[in-house]
């Protein structure tokens, strides 16, 4: 086989180097790609692919332009790729060229959108007991939040999972145990949208991680965070900080701060309960129609990210909640503070990933002064904020005293001192530095601009000192400066004009002084350049420097725009200041969906559990709002946990450690798992999971399944939880027979959303109510849906015919020989059919005529088959039908009547 040689041989050199899935090599001014990869890329990205020779064989090439790059690349790493960069440089042979990083989705810089993007790491040890401990790391490269966590205890598993799914990494490494679990990995790969990557098993070595994670935070970080003897947690972050160094990222002076995070601290939300809740989502997908897009009025996009993640992860920590209820309560009260602080708010950047992009020394000038206008906005929010009592009063200004104000303001200045107002969007533009700011360059700046006003004048000159009319002076790549005369007049240029190129209508010139003036602009362009590169680079390693403060600075600006946000929307919707409490009680007066009551309008309920009223079934008509009663519960104890206010006239709320939800039905056949199973695995982790100090919401239990197995799992999972788990649980149902719960269990109550039916048309009126409901009104439900009058006439006569327990006419048959009439034996479980003509009872027409008996399958009774009509009917049970068709049930006393039917029960069982 001929090998490559020349450009294609290096790259394909280049990437036999790495593990990348697509190599961008440099060649001038554009980025090549060859061979395979010029394939995959034209393909991915819509480029023309050319051909390019190399040793007698011909390889496919596409490329882009220098300054296009990063576009690219993203649109690459979205798609989940990993894209090795080769840089070109001068050497004393020519050009080189090596890999100076390699982007992947977890350490993209320029993201496209605002939430977080997170790189995780997840590691197992199995301990001796055999339970497995989990450790997870998770850093946003963008930001430089760097956080760690470790699950252990039987249902570690699930809890690692749960914690991937809230943070949603962009990629994940997993540890040397788990890339062999196709379990776990189909697990991650299912719940979050992650690219799974692997890095070097030497980077999960338990000593090696503990040295990259002291060598990055600081020698005694692992002990002021208390994870020091949390192995499976340092192993994952070490792991972290070895692959952003090792792809290059250039991030790492922006990671300082190592935080870990206990799960205890905050309320468990598993996967389920935020798809069903529509947390940041709606089930669709759709941010709309989500309760983040409903809360969200934050006018930054750090603040954005930072709401999103308070709904997310909602605290258990009454302290910290009532320091954000108060700030939100302050900012409530102070309409006109509030405009302006968000009005103020609404210049600033975000600084944290400002910070990240000044120590991957990809921040240009433009996003220097970004940094300038934000921190200099930080005395003006301090002193609106000091300057209104209310607010100086509360929680905020506390916000506000974290970041060194000092130091931002000093940075700030020396920015401003630095930079001109709108600078260049490349350092290679030059114009960047302000003058006065620099001594030297100030003089060559002076020199270059005296240069340029010479040759900017030399037209007017020659055309006084030659006569020509039709004279310029011009610049190109190809000729550099020139002087352009009109062919008309070119008998009138002077002996020192040099021709140096002959044009349709004129021709070009230059004569020594020019000449010289060029090269001393050239000279004095490139050395102003080299300055002002020099210059811009020291103010971003500055910057680099003082990664810390921007990251503080951007956290506290987030803060208060994020509780400006929730303050806002609190005015707006007419929402109230929750109690909170540390017991069980969840009161809630006039309680509305956060959500719907956008687009509705609303009709509140009130809602009250306590120790004995913990167990609320929840019965009435379909579409009628049962589920909306729940999920609002379920929002309001998440929002009063998120320290905001809630939709309602007032609320008073237990603080709960976990919110579980099974509500509605999902096929995963794919994932081999039918509806029935989904449910059935939802209900077996809220049963496993769930607390005394938790929230249940289970909208429809066993539906999914024979009527009689899913009342008996109904009934048996609330009798579970009522009895050993002792969750605040709502529980809706339409197995009416689950309300006698309430009559029998000291803490199970019954509520039903009430319907007001009147000459046939029901009218849902969306008030909980307290006491049961014995209707569903499901054939009024097919009937607003649209299915055919005839569907929904005959269902109705059906279901008035079975309420009076009478016959029911089968409509139709195989034979076509017409009706047939139907009666549903409860002690059998069969049908017992006649024809129609029959005028006696159903049960005299199976006695006389022979009819047949269809059972609930449709299969015919054991030991019959459909056309015999002269089957045996034993003596002793044939005296009993005699006994009882002899018997006037009207004119029987009732206790001599149940004698009767015990007796007749006995003589059964005896034969």
């Amino acid at each position: 086989m001929i090998e490559a040689t020349g450009i294609v041989g290096e790259f394909l050199s280049l990437k036999e180097e790495t593990d990348a899935d697509i190599l961008a090599m440099q060649c001038g001014d554009f980025y090549e790609f060859f061979a395979e990869d010029a394939e995959l890329v034209a393909d991915e990205l819509d480029l023309k692919v050319s051909q390019k020779g190399s040793h007698g064989s011909s390889y496919p090439m596409a490329g882009v332009p220098l300054d296009d790059l990063t576009p690219y690349l993203s649109a690459l790493v979205e798609r989940g790729y990993r894209v090795a960069v080769a840089d070109q440089y001068e050497t004393d042979d020519g050009h080189a060229r090596e890999i100076t990083r390699i982007v992947t989705p977890g350490t993209h810089l320029e993201t496209s959108d605002d939430d977080a993007q997170y790189l995780a790491a997840v590691v197992r040890d199995e301990g001796s007991d055999g339970d497995a401990t989990y450790g997870i790391a998770v850093a946003d490269v963008t930001t430089g939040q760097f956080l760690v966590t470790e699950q252990s205890g039987t249902d570690a598993t699930s809890a690692a999972l749960t914690e991937l799914y809230k943070f949603d990494p962009a990629e994940v490494l997993p540890g040397p145990e788990i890339r062999a679990d196709d379990a776990f990995l189909d697990e991650v790969r299912e719940r979050t949208d992650a690219s799974l990557s692997l890095h070097t098993t030497e980077a999960f070595a338990p000593g090696r991680a503990r040295h990259r994670v002291r060598e990055q935070f600081g020698g005694e970080t692992l002990e002021s965070v208390g994870i020091a003897d949390a192995e499976a947690a340092v192993r994952a972050a070490g792991a972290v900080v070895s692959y952003v160094d090792e792809t290059g990222a250039g991030v790492l002076a922006s990671m300082t701060r190592l935080q870990s995070f206990d799960e205890s601290a905050y309320v468990d939300l598993d996967a389920t309960t935020q798809r069903n809740l529509e947390l940041t989502e709606t089930m669709q997908g759709d941010r709309d129609g989500s309760l983040f897009d409903t809360v969200d009025h934050t006018v930054t996009s750090a603040g954005g990210r930072l709401l999103r993640e308070w709904l997310q992860r909602p605290r258990r920590s009454r302290e910290e909640l009532t320091r954000r209820q108060s700030a939100v309560a302050a900012l409530a009260k102070s309409a006109m503070a509030r405009d302006q602080l968000r009005e103020t708010l609404g210049d600033a950047y975000d600084l944290e990933r400002l910070a990240s992009k000044a120590a991957s020394g990809s921040a240009d000038a433009r996003d220097l002064r970004a940094v300038q206008t934000t921190l200099a906005l930080l005395p003006a929010v301090g002193e609106l904020v000091a300057e209104t009592e209310r607010l100086a009063d509360s929680p905020l200004a506390e916000v506000l005293e974290r970041p060194d104000r000092e130091a931002a303001a000093e940075l700030a200045a020396d920015l401003d001192e630095a930079l001109v107002e709108e600078p260049p969007g490349t350092v290679t533009q030059g114009g960047l530095i302000r003058k006065g700011f620099d001594a030297e360059l100030d003089a060559i700046v002076d020199d270059h601009e005296a240069a340029l006003d010479w040759i900017e004048t030399l037209p007017e000159r020659e055309k006084r000192r030659t006569g020509i009319t039709h004279l310029s002076v011009d610049r190109n790549k190809t000729d550099g400066y020139y002087i352009q005369v009109g062919k008309s007049e070119t008998d009138r240029v002077p002996e020192e004009y040099e021709q140096i190129k002959t044009l349709k209508n004129s021709e070009r010139y230059v004569i020594d002084e020019l000449a010289e003036r060029e090269r001393e602009i050239l000279r004095l362009e490139e050395r102003r350049h080299e300055m002002e590169r020099e210059i811009f680079e020291r103010l971003r390693d500055r910057v680099a420097a003082r990664a810390e403060v921007l990251q503080e600075t951007g956290r506290a600006l987030a803060e208060c725009d994020a509780l400006a946000s929730l303050a806002a929307h609190a005015v707006r919707n007419d929402w109230t200041r929750p109690e909170l409490s540390d017991g069980r009680e969840l009161s809630v007066d006039q309680g509305r969906h956060p959500v719907v009551e956008q687009t509705t309008q609303f009709v509140p309920n009130d809602l009250y559990m306590d120790d004995d009223r913990q167990f609320l079934i929840v019965t009435g008509p379909n579409m009628s709002g049962k589920s909306t009663y729940m999920r609002q519960a379920a929002l309001i104890t998440l929002l009063a946990q998120v320290g905001s206010f809630v939709p309602a006239r007032s609320a008073r709320v237990g603080l709960v450690d976990g919110i579980y939800t099974r509500v509605g039905a999902l096929d995963e056949l794919a994932q081999g798992r039918s509806t029935f199973m989904v449910e059935m695995q939802e209900l077996s982790n809220i049963l496993h999971s769930a607390t005394d100090e938790s929230l249940v919401i289970l909208d429809e239990v066993g539906r999914g399944t024979a009527t009689y197995d899913g009342i008996s799992i109904a009934w048996a999972a609330s009798e579970y939880i009522v009895n050993n788990v002792a969750a605040k649980t709502l529980f809706a149902t339409h197995y009416h027979e689950l309300t006698v719960l309430g009559e029998e269990l000291p803490t199970v109550q019954n509520v039903h959303v009430a319907a007001d039916e009147r000459d046939g048309d029901v009218t849902f009126l969306r008030t909980v109510e307290d006491g049961p409901t014995d209707r569903s009104y499901g054939i009024h439900v097919a009937d607003l849906a649209g299915v055919p009058d005839p569907v929904v006439d005959r269902s109705r006569d059906v279901l008035d015919r079975l309420r009076e327990e009478e016959a029911i006419e089968v409509r139709g048959s195989d034979s076509g020989s017409g009706t047939t009439q139907a009666v549903f034996d409860l002690s059998s479980g069969q049908f017992t059919t006649g024809s129609a003509g029959d005028a006696g009872p159903a049960a005299d027409a199976e006695a006389e005529s022979g009819g047949e008996q269809i059972a609930t399958d449709g299969s015919h009774a054991v030991g019959e088959s459909a056309g015999d009509t002269t089957a045996a009917v034993d003596p002793e049970v044939e005296a009993v039908v005699d006994e009882l068709r002899e018997l006037d049930v009207n004119e029987t006393p009732p206790v001599e009547l149940m004698a009767k039917v015990q007796n007749w029960q006995e003589e059964l069982d005896e034969e």
